[in-house]
């Protein structure tokens, strides 16, 4: 079985081949332009793949209610070209097979749920810290959508004592993406995250923001897991400190052994890694293949 899967993110594409254990066969990434350009490289891939499914993991926001008229379109992103661009539907006219379509986070947390770190759970949350914030939920054995999809890189924060620093996000300025995400980051400290040493300020400033949203979640979802990804996540020395904020947070109000003993195993890396988002389209593809024979 082949299945066709592309990781649309905001910032770059990476479309891949690969089998119903998970295992990525081949891959391609190319940055992100506007659609014009992008478009045709995404479909030259799959051209010669023979892929019997394609599932998308797709920045967003996007439309993922079935009935609506502009479901498979991503919808208000800032990012010139994309607003209001028939992702799905682009696709569709070209290759007839079943198409999986999610959020980008949303496909790393059923990726996750399938092969990595969540697997045998029915409730985890992934959370991806990058150019944007995004949440995906994975609650009683099943992806959250509702009206729209879960978008927790946009909920509100307490400001950091220390931080006057304005927010980036076009739409809320100082919510958690705003103060957060990478473009937060250099904002704010004049460099990249990944240039900034070890020790420096703005890491202790990171995991309060990060922390507040994963408290939140905790007290409103109650997850069985929670995994942190994306760019901003491979600064190791973020995941003890988000680990012990969430923790002052609590205040020892959520009485459970995991978050009192097991931290370290409750708010956790992906355990596929760098593949996560990737390996969720993969599952999006099987899945609307499977769902497509069921009903056959």
């Amino acid at each position: 079985m082949r299945i066709g899967a592309i990781e649309a993110g905001g910032t770059k594409f990476i479309c891949g081949i690969g089998d119903e254990s998970g295992r990525i066969e081949d891959q391609i990434s190319f940055p992100t332009r506007h659609p014009d350009l992008t478009m045709p490289q995404v479909i030259d891939y799959f051209q010669d793949k023979g892929a019997e499914a394609i599932g998308i993991g797709s920045f967003g926001p996007i439309d993922i209610r079935l009935d609506s008229p502009t479901y498979g379109y991503v919808t208000t992103t800032p990012k010139p070209g994309w607003a209001n661009y028939d992702l799905l539907g682009t696709l569709k006219q070209v290759f007839s097979v079943p198409f999986g379509w999610d959020t980008d986070v949303n496909a790393a947390v059923y990726g996750e749920v399938k092969w990595g770190a969540a697997q045998g759970l029915s409730n985890c949350l992934y959370i991806t810290v990058g150019t944007g914030i995004g949440v995906g939920v994975y609650a009683e054995g099943r992806l959250v959508h509702g009206l729209v999809h879960p978008e927790g890189g946009h909920v509100l924060t307490r400001r950091h004592p220390e931080d006057d620093f304005s927010g980036v996000c076009p739409y809320h300025g100082d919510c958690l993406e705003g103060m957060a995400a990478g473009p937060a980051i250099e904002a704010r400290w004049g460099k990249k995250g990944h240039e900034l040493p070890a020790e420096h300020k703005a890491w202790e400033m990171e995991a309060f923001y990060i922390a507040q949203s994963i408290t939140q979640a905790i007290l409103l979802l109650s997850p069985h897991k929670i995994i942190l990804g994306g760019g901003v996540m491979q600064q190791p020395q973020l995941y003890p400190l988000i680990r012990e904020a969430v923790r002052q947070n609590l205040n020892g109000y959520v009485s459970s052994s995991t978050i009192q003993n097991h931290m370290d195993e409750y708010i956790t890396a992906p355990g596929l890694g760098q593949q996560a988002g990737l390996c969720g389209a993969l599952a999006l593809g099987l899945t609307a293949m499977s769902n497509q024979i069921s009903t056959i």
